[in-house]
């Protein structure tokens, strides 16, 4: 048995190794002097984001990119807080293009999606960008956007999310596994087989929703307004997902300060698995699932005396150097150095992490701002 555990977790070095080879080879686009041709719609789908929503609006009223260029659709869903009000009065203090949209308090499985697609049926914007009520983003965050998009032509664009600050060893466990999956993503996106993306910070082309027929189909689920969006447009249109590796494209949002929010994002995303249509992203998860737990099944056949010690450092290197290179590439491009000494903590956890989230996301029962989703 211990062969056949170093052969998987052989393929799984080899595996990272290729992931950082791709994400090292991604490079931001030269710039473009000429970008009237580009107008963006920022949605942003709110619910009780007083404490935060003013701090994004500030920074949207910011850009560099001209204010005549882009409109910021802010979508509440029922806030019970003073979200409203912030929005307002940031929206009096302002030349920036900012509208509130109250949505209409009726249940459904995922509001996010609704309110994405309801503001999109008003959108200007021959792109759209969406993001959250918690994020902060750069002065450069759409000029960058508009250039890579100019350069590229891509029909959806994903760009890089990280946490804002790190006070406690447990911000810094939550940057790294956070940089594993956008390194990830972008690497597999730079593979040509896009797998992961973050709608925090997503840019896709107005008639590319449409034409993929938006939400059809995935309407029904807790999650995935950005990768089920992802997958369906790299279907149709093979190449057109592109990642934007560029520092003023990066946007932040505080890590979580509590277990019990933790758990239920990550139980949201983890949910996404079964419903994958494309068999490469779902294929990866599985992948990934069993390497992990794989090495938990290492350490307790090294405990049962059926597996050598020397063995079981054999197979812990193999999975965790290659991790070191690769989450260490990506936390550098991030500006978070200091995380890189938490790499060993956060592989200790991961594949506890990784098995636990994969079962308990088959309960179909999640919760969003106070709301169940089932």
């Amino acid at each position: 048995m211990s062969i056949w555990i170093c052969i998987l977790i052989g393929s799984y070095a080899i595996f990272t190794l290729a992931l950082t080879f791709l994400w090292v080879k991604i490079k931001p686009a030269p710039g473009n002097s000429d970008l009237s041709g580009v107008s963006f719609t920022v949605i942003i789908p709110v619910r009780n984001e007083a404490e935060n929503i003013g701090a994004l609006l500030e920074d949207l009223a910011n850009q560099t990119f001209p204010n005549k260029q882009f409109e910021v659709l802010v979508m509440d869903d029922s806030s019970t807080d003073s979200t409203r009000e912030v929005v307002n009065d940031v929206i009096s203090r302002t030349h920036c293009d900012i509208k509130l949209i109250a949505l209409p308090n009726i249940p459904t499985t995922s509001p996010k999606k609704r309110a994405i697609e309801t503001a999109i049926q008003q959108a200007k914007g021959n792109l759209i960008v969406t993001t959250d009520g918690d994020c902060r983003v750069k002065p450069g965050w759409l000029h960058a956007i508009a250039n890579f998009y100019m350069e590229t032509g891509a029909k959806l664009i994903s760009a890089p999310v990280t946490f804002s600050s790190e006070k406690t060893w447990t911000d810094h466990l939550q940057i790294v596994e956070f940089a594993s999956l956008i390194g990830s993503g972008a690497s597999a996106i730079s593979a040509g087989y896009p797998s992961m993306c973050n709608g925090a910070n997503l840019t896709y082309q107005k008639e590319v929703f449409f034409e993929v027929n938006g939400f059809e189909g995935v309407r029904h689920i807790a999650s995935g307004d950005d990768e089920f969006l992802m997958h369906k447009v790299a279907a149709r249109f093979p190449g057109g997902v592109k990642f934007l590796k560029d520092a003023d494209a990066v946007v932040s949002t505080g890590a979580h300060d509590n277990w019990a929010s933790f758990f239920r994002q990550r139980k949201r995303w983890a949910s996404k698995w079964k419903h994958y249509k494309s068999r490469t992203p779902l294929i990866l998860a599985l992948y990934i699932f069993l390497c992990n737990f794989t090495l938990l099944l290492s350490g307790i056949l090294w405990l049962s005396g059926f597996l050598s010690f020397n063995s079981l450092l054999l197979i812990i290197a193999l999975k965790c150097v290659p991790e070191w290179f690769f989450l260490g590439s990506v936390l550098s491009f991030l500006q978070k150095p200091r995380s890189i000494f938490y790499i060993p903590v956060t592989q200790i956890f991961y594949p506890l992490y990784v098995c636990f989230f994969g079962l308990a996301a088959q309960k179909p029962e999640y919760e969003w701002k106070g709301r169940k989703l089932v």
